[in-house]
């Protein structure tokens, strides 16, 4: 059950500031000192407005990854980075993303990046979180699964096919889930919108053992969730956007939490939470990070009445639809206020705090 009743959340990135975005376009006029400093004041800006917004859970907004997935490929050895793209003009799609070709053995001697993260982030919130007390926000880590992370790897004779990718990174990934809890993770969301893209066309019930194997040595030592997802780069989906065809196999994740993204869909296949709820705790995505309408917390307020037809407060939390760094950062922060003053507004009339 959710710690908090219609708790709020994010699933993990967040816009950069503008400011990062131009640093990071030019980073060798810059020293180590420097890039550090940038990091942590981009995550101070991160947290400064979610806390802001008043979410009960918070990310460090992935604020030192290219994307939410992409910076993990230079913690990998033994790969050539970004080989050309197919197409590098017209409108946006993921064809415009180069791939990275193996050349042995894909090992992580480092790690992932992702406990270099979170410790960065328990360190700058520390004084944040004390201020709040009781009220304060729990912490939370985001990783992407080795399904989604072999999608950017090219197969090989040593790895054929994009299953052999997947089979080599997911010990990778088990072990970096495992440092997070042993660095006092308490909730961490394995990212695997992958498996949510092509699930029209690949064996959901191998996804399934693929994910749980990945996640086996944390289930039960942390809140464990995972964020079924359609495609956002650039704002654009991938594959068919229907949740039933990943139902009933996605219902055996070993997870706390399955989030679905909704508004983008106007809550088409809402039911679905009714039975989603008898055995898992769900988020919604409340608040459409591909449109710059920015929801009331009105709008949100009736969205959440209307989950609450198929599901108890206590099985429900709500989100944005998926990651906030394609969404201008005037708009992720306005959506996610209005997000929260309409989930607060619908648990004052409930009787909950």
């Amino acid at each position: 059950m959710q710690p908090i009743p219609l708790r709020t959340t994010v699933i993990g990135s967040y816009p950069f500031p503008g400011w990062l975005e131009f640093s990071v376009s030019h980073l060798d006029e810059f020293g180590p000192a420097d890039k550090a400093e940038l990091q942590e004041d981009a995550v101070i800006a991160a947290l400064h407005d979610q806390i802001a917004c008043g979410l009960d859970v918070i990310t460090d907004g992935e604020q030192t990854r290219l994307d939410f997935n992409l910076s993990f490929y230079g913690f990998l050895s033994n790969i050539d980075l970004e080989s050309a793209p197919a197409r590098r003009f017209g409108p946006p799609a993921h064809d415009q993303r180069g791939k990275h070709a193996a050349k042995g053995i894909i090992e992580a001697p480092r790690g992932l990046g992702a406990v270099e993260e979170f410790e960065r982030l328990k360190r700058v919130a520390a004084p944040h979180l004390a201020l709040l007390g009781q009220r304060a926000p729990v912490l939370k880590a985001s990783v992407p699964g080795p399904y989604t992370l072999s999608g950017r790897l090219l197969p090989n004779a040593m790895y054929r096919d994009r299953w052999a990718l997947t089979e080599a990174l997911l010990p990778l990934v088990s072990r970096e889930l495992e440092r997070l809890v042993e660095a006092g993770c308490s909730e961490i969301t394995v990212d695997e919108p992958s498996m949510s893209c092509y699930a029209h066309k690949e064996d959901t019930r191998r996804f399934v053992d693929i994910f749980n194997r990945t996640v086996a040595r944390v289930a039960g030592r942390c809140r464990l969730s995972t964020h079924l997802c359609f495609g956002n780069y650039k704002a654009r989906a991938v594959g068919p956007r229907s949740y039933g065809l990943m139902f009933p196999a996605f219902l055996d994740f070993a997870v706390d939490e399955v989030h679905l993204e909704m508004a983008s869909r106007e809550f088409a296949e809402i039911e679905i939470i009714r039975e989603l709820a008898l055995r898992r705790d769900v988020s919604v995505g409340i608040v459409d990070v591909k449109s710059y309408y920015i929801e009331t917390p009105a709008d949100v307020a009736a969205r959440v009445r209307k989950c609450l037809e198929f599901a108890p407060p206590e099985r429900l939390s709500f989100a944005p639809d998926c990651g906030l760094s394609q969404t201008a950062r005037w708009a992720a922060r306005q959506k996610l206020k209005n997000m929260c003053d309409g989930v607060k507004q619908v648990r004052a009339e409930l009787g909950l705090h």
